[in-house]
Order: C-alpha cells, then structure tokens, then sequence
C-alpha cells in the first residue's frame, strides 16, 4: 500500500475517526486511528499552546508508526479567567474528573464574574515523519451561562452558549455543532484544501524507491 495515501488519525476516538473519515471519503486516501496499530507510547501534552500539544501528537505519531498522522488540540479560553482553563480543560479539575465537575468548577470560578465571554479554539496539525507539518486553527465565541443546559455533546458543552443559534453547544445535534464548532469549522478547512494536503504529503514523503539488482552494460 502507499503510505502516502493513509492518513492516521492520533486517537482512539471513534467518533472523532468517523467525522474526519466522512470529511474526506472523497478524496484518495484511507483514514486510520490508533487502534488499528499495537500499542505506542501515550504522549504527555505538556506545551503550553494548543498548537504545540497538537504538533506534539502528530508528529510522534508519524515518526513512530511511519505514515502522515493528523492531530488536533483543543479547549475552553475564558476571557475573565486569563484564557484558563485553555490547554489543561481536560485535566484542570484534576486527572479524574468527571465532565460534571469540570463544570463545577467553571461555574464556581466564575461566580462573582460579570464577564462571562468564552471561545473554543482548536488547532490541527499534519505531520509526516520526517518532521514538518501543517497547521489548521479556528475558533468559536460564546457565552458562559449560569448553570448547565443540555444533554448532548461532552466536556464544557452544557455551559457554552452559541448566540447565532440561541443554544448551548448541548443543545446541538452532533450535525449542527460540526458546522459551527471550533474543531468543525478547522477539519472544513483541512476538506476545503485536502487536494494541496496531499500534494505536501507527496513532497516530503515520496514513495520507496524499489531496491534490486538492474541489468548494467560493460562499458570499454
């Protein structure tokens, strides 16, 4: 198989794998994850930008498994709590927590705060393994409300309001948060220009040139 024309997805995520494989079902390249390789090293996203953690990913998982890899990094910046819990949303009410106490947390910082404005900012990189990479972000505002509204979706998702729909993220279907989202609006990005992702990738990672013995005249 050419390996430039698989793409691993660094995550185990299911649902992340099928969004981004419906994404580019239409261009020349099969989308694997993590799980269909044997175990590799977890990486510790300790970068202090999303663009770092999310370089970080990618570019360990080219180098380790040998094919384009693709990761993204993403999380909550509030505005009156200095861009917290930005990078460390997953782990900033502790390495267990729960989502509900994620929110908890949130809603207990920001409790004598009129300031509630907020984003979800993602970046996504694609890196090959000998190190370069490309690099998609994009951001979505919002509001944080005064208590959990919602069921769907995960994480900060009951607390962000999105103003142009009247919901909390939680509110959404998976389809329409996936055209308004910060991690949907940059995989539309990566869609839109996935013809020049390919030719990247053939760029700096050309196909192995075949090893054998060639037929050589004696020159005299």
């Amino acid at each position: 198989m050419n390996r430039n024309r698989t793409l691993v997805i660094a995550t185990r995520n299911r649902g992340k794998t099928a969004e981004i494989r419906g994404l580019l079902e239409s261009f020349p390249i099969e989308i694997k994850n993590l799980d269909d390789f044997g175990p590799i090293p977890e990486v510790v996203e300790d970068g202090d930008t999303f663009e770092e953690n999310a370089y970080k990913k990618a570019s360990f998982t080219a180098r380790v498994l040998g094919y384009p890899a693709l990761s993204d990094d993403s999380g909550l910046v509030v505005e009156a709590l200095g861009g917290a819990p930005g990078v460390h949303s997953a782990r900033w009410a502790g390495p267990d927590a729960t989502d509900e106490q994620r929110c908890t947390k949130l809603l207990a910082e920001l409790e004598s705060q009129g300031n509630r404005s907020a984003a979800f900012a993602c970046v996504i990189s694609i890196a090959v393994p000998a190190g370069p990479a490309l690099t998609y972000e994009d951001r979505c505002e919002g509001v944080i409300t005064e208590a959990p509204v919602g069921e769907n979706g995960f994480g900060y998702d009951p607390l962000f309001f999105f103003p142009p729909l009247n919901k909390t993220f939680a509110q959404l279907t998976m389809a329409e948060k996936s055209q308004v989202s910060h991690r949907g609006k940059a995989l539309q990005q990566v869609q839109h220009e996935f013809d020049k992702v390919l030719k990247w990738i053939d760029r700096h990672m050309p196909d192995p040139q075949p090893v054998g013995c060639q037929n050589q005249k004696n020159e005299t």
